[in-house]
Protein backbone atom coordinates (compact mmCIF):
# COMPACT_ATOMS: atom_id res chain seq x y z
CA UNK A 1 0.00 0.00 0.00
CA UNK A 2 1.21 3.46 -0.91
CA UNK A 3 2.70 5.68 1.83
CA UNK A 4 1.41 8.84 0.26
CA UNK A 5 -1.94 9.78 -0.67
CA UNK A 6 -2.91 10.33 -4.67
CA UNK A 7 -4.33 13.14 -6.13
CA UNK A 8 -6.41 12.86 -9.33
CA UNK A 9 -6.58 15.64 -12.21
CA UNK A 10 -9.08 15.74 -14.76
CA UNK A 11 -9.21 17.51 -18.48
CA UNK A 12 -12.38 18.38 -18.94
CA UNK A 13 -13.76 18.55 -22.45
CA UNK A 14 -12.97 14.95 -24.16
CA UNK A 15 -12.84 13.60 -20.66
CA UNK A 16 -15.12 14.20 -18.51
CA UNK A 17 -18.07 15.28 -21.71
CA UNK A 18 -17.50 15.44 -24.85
CA UNK A 19 -18.76 18.95 -26.65
CA UNK A 20 -16.71 19.35 -29.86
CA UNK A 21 -20.30 19.53 -31.88
CA UNK A 22 -21.17 22.65 -29.43
CA UNK A 23 -18.04 24.34 -30.10
CA UNK A 24 -18.07 23.98 -33.59
CA UNK A 25 -21.55 24.90 -33.96
CA UNK A 26 -20.68 27.93 -31.05
CA UNK A 27 -18.51 29.23 -33.61
CA UNK A 28 -20.48 28.80 -36.53
CA UNK A 29 -23.33 30.98 -35.28
CA UNK A 30 -20.53 33.66 -34.35
CA UNK A 31 -19.55 33.58 -37.77
CA UNK A 32 -23.24 34.33 -38.94
CA UNK A 33 -23.27 37.19 -36.12
CA UNK A 34 -20.38 38.81 -38.05
CA UNK A 35 -21.78 37.99 -41.67
CA UNK A 36 -18.35 36.09 -41.79
CA UNK A 37 -17.20 32.75 -43.29
CA UNK A 38 -14.94 30.46 -41.12
CA UNK A 39 -11.54 29.55 -42.74
CA UNK A 40 -11.27 26.35 -44.42
CA UNK A 41 -10.40 23.58 -41.66
CA UNK A 42 -10.70 26.04 -39.02
CA UNK A 43 -12.05 23.56 -36.61
CA UNK A 44 -9.50 20.49 -37.24
CA UNK A 45 -6.45 23.18 -36.96
CA UNK A 46 -7.89 25.26 -33.90
CA UNK A 47 -8.66 22.19 -31.65
CA UNK A 48 -7.21 22.40 -28.36
CA UNK A 49 -6.33 25.71 -28.64
CA UNK A 50 -7.55 28.78 -26.32
CA UNK A 51 -9.80 31.53 -27.75
CA UNK A 52 -6.69 33.83 -27.15
CA UNK A 53 -5.00 32.03 -29.69
CA UNK A 54 -7.68 31.47 -32.09
CA UNK A 55 -8.65 34.76 -32.72
CA UNK A 56 -5.57 36.56 -33.75
CA UNK A 57 -4.32 33.82 -35.92
CA UNK A 58 -7.88 33.41 -37.82
CA UNK A 59 -9.67 35.88 -37.26
CA UNK A 60 -7.57 39.13 -38.47
CA UNK A 61 -10.23 40.24 -41.30
CA UNK A 62 -13.39 40.40 -38.50
CA UNK A 63 -11.29 42.53 -36.12
CA UNK A 64 -8.50 44.55 -35.15
CA UNK A 65 -6.49 41.42 -33.68
CA UNK A 66 -3.79 43.90 -32.05
CA UNK A 67 -6.62 45.47 -29.93
CA UNK A 68 -6.90 42.30 -26.44
CA UNK A 69 -10.05 43.88 -26.40
CA UNK A 70 -11.59 43.20 -29.71
CA UNK A 71 -10.33 39.81 -29.03
CA UNK A 72 -11.43 39.05 -25.39
CA UNK A 73 -15.08 40.65 -26.67
CA UNK A 74 -15.24 38.13 -29.64
CA UNK A 75 -13.61 35.40 -26.98
CA UNK A 76 -16.75 35.89 -25.06
CA UNK A 77 -19.45 35.95 -26.92
CA UNK A 78 -18.13 32.95 -28.73
CA UNK A 79 -18.39 31.27 -25.31
CA UNK A 80 -21.83 32.85 -24.04
CA UNK A 81 -23.46 31.29 -27.52
CA UNK A 82 -21.71 27.99 -26.40
CA UNK A 83 -23.32 28.14 -23.13
CA UNK A 84 -26.55 29.12 -24.40
CA UNK A 85 -25.95 25.94 -26.60
CA UNK A 86 -25.62 23.72 -23.84
CA UNK A 87 -28.55 25.22 -21.44
CA UNK A 88 -31.04 24.54 -24.25
CA UNK A 89 -30.12 21.30 -25.19
CA UNK A 90 -28.32 19.71 -22.39
CA UNK A 91 -25.31 17.26 -22.43
CA UNK A 92 -24.53 14.59 -20.72
CA UNK A 93 -21.19 12.83 -18.82
CA UNK A 94 -18.78 10.66 -21.02
CA UNK A 95 -19.24 6.32 -20.26
CA UNK A 96 -17.69 5.83 -16.75
CA UNK A 97 -17.20 9.39 -15.71
CA UNK A 98 -19.96 9.14 -12.56
CA UNK A 99 -18.64 5.75 -11.47
CA UNK A 100 -15.13 6.57 -11.62
CA UNK A 101 -15.63 10.22 -9.65
CA UNK A 102 -18.01 8.02 -7.25
CA UNK A 103 -15.15 5.02 -6.53
CA UNK A 104 -13.00 7.61 -6.08
CA UNK A 105 -14.93 10.06 -3.85
CA UNK A 106 -15.49 6.21 -1.51
CA UNK A 107 -11.69 6.30 -1.18
CA UNK A 108 -11.64 9.78 -0.20
CA UNK A 109 -9.07 10.48 -3.12
CA UNK A 110 -8.84 14.20 -3.86
CA UNK A 111 -10.00 15.43 -7.54
CA UNK A 112 -9.67 18.43 -9.25
CA UNK A 113 -10.50 19.53 -12.96
CA UNK A 114 -7.27 21.05 -14.76
CA UNK A 115 -8.63 22.71 -17.83
CA UNK A 116 -8.09 25.34 -20.34
CA UNK A 117 -12.20 25.83 -20.83
CA UNK A 118 -13.31 28.98 -19.12
CA UNK A 119 -14.81 28.71 -15.72
CA UNK A 120 -18.24 29.75 -16.76
CA UNK A 121 -18.25 26.99 -19.27
CA UNK A 122 -17.48 24.42 -16.55
CA UNK A 123 -19.76 25.35 -13.97
CA UNK A 124 -22.22 25.70 -16.67
CA UNK A 125 -21.79 22.16 -17.25
CA UNK A 126 -21.40 20.78 -14.34
CA UNK A 127 -24.19 21.69 -12.56
CA UNK A 128 -26.07 20.26 -15.65
CA UNK A 129 -24.43 17.25 -15.43
CA UNK A 130 -24.77 16.94 -11.58
CA UNK A 131 -21.34 16.79 -10.80
CA UNK A 132 -20.47 19.48 -8.78
CA UNK A 133 -20.23 17.33 -5.38
CA UNK A 134 -17.20 15.16 -6.65
CA UNK A 135 -14.14 17.79 -7.52
CA UNK A 136 -12.30 19.54 -4.58
CA UNK A 137 -10.84 22.17 -7.20
CA UNK A 138 -10.77 23.64 -10.24
CA UNK A 139 -8.73 24.75 -12.00
CA UNK A 140 -9.81 26.92 -15.23
CA UNK A 141 -8.77 29.09 -17.93
CA UNK A 142 -8.33 32.28 -15.92
CA UNK A 143 -5.89 30.69 -13.57
CA UNK A 144 -3.47 30.16 -15.99
CA UNK A 145 -0.85 32.56 -18.07
CA UNK A 146 0.18 29.68 -20.31
CA UNK A 147 -2.07 27.21 -22.13
CA UNK A 148 -1.16 23.29 -22.50
CA UNK A 149 1.87 21.90 -23.19
CA UNK A 150 2.75 24.22 -20.07
CA UNK A 151 2.40 22.29 -17.28
CA UNK A 152 1.22 25.54 -15.54
CA UNK A 153 -2.53 24.26 -15.70
CA UNK A 154 -1.91 20.76 -13.68
CA UNK A 155 0.73 22.24 -11.28
CA UNK A 156 -1.68 24.98 -9.96
CA UNK A 157 -4.65 22.32 -9.87
CA UNK A 158 -2.45 20.26 -7.81
CA UNK A 159 -1.60 22.71 -5.45
CA UNK A 160 -5.35 23.41 -4.90
CA UNK A 161 -5.61 19.96 -3.79
CA UNK A 162 -2.69 19.83 -1.71
CA UNK A 163 -1.23 16.54 -3.15
CA UNK A 164 2.25 17.07 -4.46
CA UNK A 165 2.96 16.70 -8.28
CA UNK A 166 4.99 13.81 -8.61
CA UNK A 167 1.54 11.83 -6.58
CA UNK A 168 -1.20 13.36 -9.06
CA UNK A 169 -2.54 11.25 -11.81
CA UNK A 170 -4.03 13.19 -14.92
CA UNK A 171 -6.55 12.18 -16.71
CA UNK A 172 -6.44 13.32 -20.26
CA UNK A 173 -7.43 13.07 -24.26
CA UNK A 174 -5.09 15.90 -26.16
CA UNK A 175 -1.36 15.37 -27.42
CA UNK A 176 -0.49 18.78 -26.02
CA UNK A 177 -2.59 17.63 -22.32
CA UNK A 178 -0.65 14.74 -22.33
CA UNK A 179 3.24 16.56 -22.85
CA UNK A 180 1.90 18.99 -19.84
CA UNK A 181 0.99 16.21 -17.50
CA UNK A 182 4.45 14.56 -18.02
CA UNK A 183 6.21 18.29 -18.08
CA UNK A 184 4.74 18.17 -14.13
CA UNK A 185 6.16 15.23 -13.60
CA UNK A 186 2.30 13.24 -13.48
CA UNK A 187 1.10 10.19 -14.26
CA UNK A 188 -0.71 10.18 -17.47
CA UNK A 189 -3.51 8.03 -18.54
CA UNK A 190 -5.04 9.18 -22.09
CA UNK A 191 -8.46 7.96 -23.04
CA UNK A 192 -9.42 7.72 -26.32
CA UNK A 193 -11.97 10.58 -27.06
CA UNK A 194 -10.45 12.91 -29.58
CA UNK A 195 -7.08 10.12 -30.75
CA UNK A 196 -7.48 6.87 -31.40
CA UNK A 197 -5.88 4.52 -28.86
CA UNK A 198 -2.64 3.60 -30.57
CA UNK A 199 -1.84 7.10 -30.94
CA UNK A 200 -1.80 7.82 -27.66
CA UNK A 201 1.79 5.88 -26.73
CA UNK A 202 3.56 8.72 -24.37
CA UNK A 203 0.99 8.51 -21.74
CA UNK A 204 1.31 5.97 -19.03
CA UNK A 205 -1.71 4.15 -19.39
CA UNK A 206 -3.98 4.32 -22.39
CA UNK A 207 -8.19 3.69 -22.23
CA UNK A 208 -10.59 3.32 -24.76
CA UNK A 209 -13.30 5.36 -22.04
CA UNK A 210 -13.33 5.88 -18.08
CA UNK A 211 -15.27 2.81 -17.95
CA UNK A 212 -12.29 0.74 -18.45
CA UNK A 213 -10.31 2.32 -14.90
CA UNK A 214 -10.01 0.90 -11.86
CA UNK A 215 -9.50 2.55 -8.55
CA UNK A 216 -6.94 -0.15 -7.48
CA UNK A 217 -5.01 0.24 -11.25
CA UNK A 218 -4.00 3.83 -10.54
CA UNK A 219 -2.48 2.85 -7.06
CA UNK A 220 -0.17 0.32 -9.40
CA UNK A 221 1.16 3.31 -11.51
CA UNK A 222 3.72 4.26 -8.71
CA UNK A 223 4.59 1.01 -7.80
Amino acid sequence: MLKHPIGVIFDWDGVIIDSHNQHELSWQRLANEHEKNLPNNFFKETFGMRNESIIPKFFNNWIDTKDDTQIKILADRKEEIYREIITQNGIAPLKGVKELLTSLKSQNIRCSIGSSTPRKNIKTVINIIGLSNYFDAITAAEDVSNGKPDPEVFLKASKKIGIAPENCIVFEDAHVGIQAALAAEMKVIAVATTHKIDQLGKAHRAVESLEKVKIGELYKLFE
